[in-house]
């Protein structure tokens, strides 16, 4: 560690904290405050995993093939070639690492410090000794610290020590404090442990791997992300894929050596095979897709933490979204006040007075929109002072309590909270709670939030609980949080795509459906409370959320319940949270959302995505783009079947029924070159298809490639194979030479997968100018290697070419263009008809 600084790094109890200079200069002595680097693909690791991949070594012992036969100047353009192909792969899985390194530094964890006595918010890896750290309820510890302010706090250390039951930690003296080794037992908060109750001050005392937790070594070191069930997928249809290959080029080599005795050309046709059948591009083309995703998701304030999300998106049946901050601005204002059996007005006396009481029960330096409120429209309560104690909201009393000093040792409580904790500690009878309950009734049907304010005097401070204490009920104070004005036309998009939204809440019933109703969630449905639902079995609330889409007075413990009979209708459920008790429900769902600006760090380690702005609208923009991203997804793997067909079939055929090779390992390669770029650039920036918020969501279950998906790509392959197949058939039969043949072969084969390529990536939309580009950029480059291949002797011999006459050329790539396109028209009618 750094030795003290010469300045006090913390004067007035701790809390103007250190200057920016000190907190660079100790970052730069003490390192940043991270366990260990998180771990990150590096381009040499790229590079090994991509020579390991089956395609590459292939082409290795192609290149080799060749050399042994002599034949240096194929094997070297081949290596050329093989190069070529395999660097576009490294760049694409370069940028795909690149986009996962942004994202991973957006979801890096941050700490609100409070440095030359002002507050702001720095990255959890800035932190450095001696710091002041603002520690919240439902957060993690960013670091050790000493607490030295604020209320006595509940911590669960069961990440280090494993018992699950919470520490309570009190806050120092101020002769106690310093930054200097570990703090004393009953105030030390450790690093990673979790805040359950209560709001305090910490003087950060150890970072990084000086933390108690950083002792524990490489066992809680950044695990990579395991694989989405799509990459499993592919990875295993990619090694049926190789067996397959392998075998059928095994079959060849065999049949070459021994019915025709062709050993050196039966290699060369097991070699193109193999080359022509393995799908590379599969692993590649997801990585991509993938990671872009991601980076285009964070674009639109959705943060993608799990990979997986990115799936799941386009099939979300029910959002289950709660009210404040999501689908209101979360901007409390005072609306209405009640006191003495009618409404008062905030000018005067009684009114006044609600709202002096209610204030001394918010927080002095709120963070909570109701004590902002509360705090703006009662300026003069309690200015300047602290209380001597605060009492947090527990599970058995939803009231927030406060302590003041009075004359002669005395203390005043004021309390504020649900109107029914407020009337438990009221102990109203009867008559005077049915009175309060008309009022509350009358301002939630108005879809205010109305709560309850009581004050309490002792001449002697005693010092425990209060609520044994004989309060007074004040009144009620009732708050206006409008709903967000692109609430509406998003909650109608979300209709419109077949997605309903559930909202819940804790307000009243009646508040919840005229908000419901503002906003436009079905309410025909009613509002089920969370009373009603703790009643139920899991039977009838399965039958119940198939028609209520409003939930009251909902515990955040009841939305697990909820989440699960949604599944179990069959529901794919995306989950909004923003609490300790959210985690469990976020993790459930299917795709779990948390807020950005106003979650805890449980809820947001619990969830697949953050909300950067924490608004709905946000989440439905996001499944747009996460079905866009899967349907760019399915088009790039359908045109990689497409096109592997005929390359397999053209590699295959010819030795079978005895006619001259059409292609060679060095063909294959060139193919390649179009393929690999096409997908990636062309495929990824493809826009959505038409009407994809129009419809339903997909199944949760279907697979990638669907039956009927399926057989049309491969019937659309077949088709392409039997055209230029056919066609080179055609030539030989005319008497066109072999390598005349071949060339035009290949250039409608080519020109056919420019076709199919182009309709499949224009989705039927205008399409986008950086993917016209890239489109022409790629037909260039396509047209370019053909000219060369073709007219420069010395390649036209290495590809065992021979130029057929230029009309002759135009005609076939004409027509393989018009094959293409033909093909790939076709092969959208049969998807669009098998979708309806």
């Amino acid at each position: 560690m750094s030795d003290p600084p010469p300045e006090s790094a913390y004067s007035d109890h701790g809390l103007n904290g250190l200057s920016e200079a000190e907190a660079a200069r100790r970052l730069a002595c003490d390192g940043p405050n991270q366990l260990s680097e998180s771990r990150r693909r590096r381009l040499p690791q790229i590079i090994r995993e991509v020579l390991r991949e089956p395609m590459f070594l292939l082409l290795l012992v192609a290149v080799g093939f060749y050399f042994f036969l002599g034949d240096t100047a194929e094997a070297a353009f081949l290596f050329a070639g093989a190069v070529a192909t395999i660097g576009l792969v490294i760049v694409q899985e370069a940028r795909s690492e690149r986009a996962l390194a942004a994202l991973k530094a957006l979801a890096e964890p941050t700490a609100r410090v409070i440095r030359g006595g002002a507050e702001r918010r720095v990255p959890a890896a800035e932190l450095v000794r001696g710091d002041i750290v603002l520690l919240a309820e439902g957060g993690r510890a960013p670091a050790d610290a000493a607490l030295v302010a604020g209320d006595v706090l509940s911590v669960d250390e069961s990440v280090l020590t494993g018992e699950s039951a919470p520490v309570v930690r009190s806050p120092l003296a101020p002769g106690e404090i310093s930054d200097q080794g570990e703090a004393p037992e009953q105030a030390r908060i450790c690093a990673g442990t979790l805040l359950v109750r209560g709001h305090g001050v910490g003087l950060v005392t150890a970072t990084g791997r000086n933390t108690r937790i950083g002792g524990i070594g490489a066992a809680l070191a950044t695990a990579a992300e395991p694989p989405t069930p799509l990459q499993q997928a592919t990875r295993r249809l990619v090694g049926i894929l190789g067996v397959a290959a392998f075998g059928l080029a095994i079959a060849v080599l065999l049949a070459h050596g021994f019915i025709r005795g062709g050993w050196i050309e039966g290699g060369l046709a097991a070699l193109t095979i193999g080359i022509a059948l393995v799908p590379e591009e599969f692993p590649m083309v997801l990585a991509v897709f993938l990671a872009l995703g991601g980076w285009r998701l964070a674009q639109k304030k959705v943060l993608v933490r799990r990979t997986a999300a990115i799936e799941a998106l386009g099939a979300i049946s029910v959002l289950c979204v709660d009210k404040t901050g999501t689908l209101t601005r979360n901007e409390m204002s005072v609306a209405a006040l009640w006191a003495a059996g009618q409404e008062v007005g905030v000018g005067d006396s009684t009114g006044a007075a609600v709202l002096r009481a209610a204030a001394d029960a918010s927080a002095v330096h709120p963070l909570d929109p109701m004590d902002r409120a509360l705090r703006a429209a009662a300026p003069d309560a309690s200015v300047g002072e602290a209380p001597l104690r605060s009492y947090p909201l527990r599970p058995d009393r939803l009231a927030f309590i406060q302590a003041w000093p009075e004359a002669r040792d005395g203390v005043r409580y004021a309390a504020k909270g649900a109107p029914e904790a407020i009337f438990d500690l009221c102990r109203l009878e009867p008559a005077a709670r049915n009175e309060v309950h008309a009022a509350v009734a009358a301002f939630a049907r108005r879809g205010l939030r109305v709560l309850g304010v009581a004050t309490a005097t002792d001449v002697r401070d005693q010092g425990g609980d209060p609520g044994d204490a004989t309060f007074g009920f004040d009144g009620l104070v009732a708050f206006e949080d409008p709903v967000r004005a692109d609430v509406p036309p998003a909650l109608a998009a979300a209709r419109e795509a077949g997605i309903s939204v559930a909202m819940i809440t804790g307000d009243f019933p009646d508040t919840a459906l005229a908000i419901a109703a503002q906003a436009g969630v079905d309410a025909s449905g009613g509002a089920l409370t969370g009373a009603e639902l703790r009643a139920m079995s899991d039977g009838e609330l399965r039958e119940a959320v198939r028609r209520v889409r409003v939930f009251a007075r909902i515990d955040p413990e009841q939305k697990l319940r909820l989440v699960q009979a949604l599944q179990a209708n069959g529901e794919r459920v995306g989950m909004f949270g923003d609490g300790v008790n959210d985690a469990p429900a976020l993790e459930a769902a299917h795709v779990g959302v948390a807020m950005g600006q106003r979650g805890v760090d449980v809820a947001r380690e619990a969830s697949d995505l953050i909300l950067l702005d924490d608004r709905f609208a946000s989440v439905v923009s996001g499944i747009a783009e996460g079905r866009r991203i899967y349907g760019n997804l399915r088009a790039a793997l359908a045109y990689i079947v497409t096109v592997h067909i005929p390359m397999a079939g053209l590699a295959l055929l010819p030795p079978l029924i005895g006619a001259p090779p059409v292609l060679f390992p060095l063909q294959v390669v060139l193919l390649e070159l179009v393929i690999d770029p096409m997908c990636a650039l062309v495929f990824e920036g493809r826009r959505a298809s038409h009407g994809s918020m129009q419809r339903p969501p997909r199944p949760g279950d279907e697979p990638l490639m669907g039956v009927t998906r399926l057989l049309t790509t491969i019937g659309q392959g077949v088709a392409l194979l039997a055209g230029v197949f056919g066609m080179y058939l055609w030539l030989l039969d005319q008497g066109q030479p072999p390598e005349a043949a071949r060339a035009a072969a290949l250039v409608a084969l080519v020109a056919a997968n420019l076709g199919v390529a182009g309709v499949l990536a224009a989705a039927g939309r205008a399409v986008p100018r950086r993917q016209f580009l890239a489109f022409g950029a790629i037909l260039a480059g396509a047209v370019g290697c053909l000219a060369a291949a073709l007219l420069i002797p010395g390649l036209a011999i290495l590809f065992a070419f021979a130029a057929p006459a230029p009309a002759l050329l135009a005609e076939v790539a004409a027509l393989g263009a018009l094959g293409g396109v033909a093909v790939g028209f076709a092969g959208r009618l049969v998807r669009l008809r098998s979708a309806t």
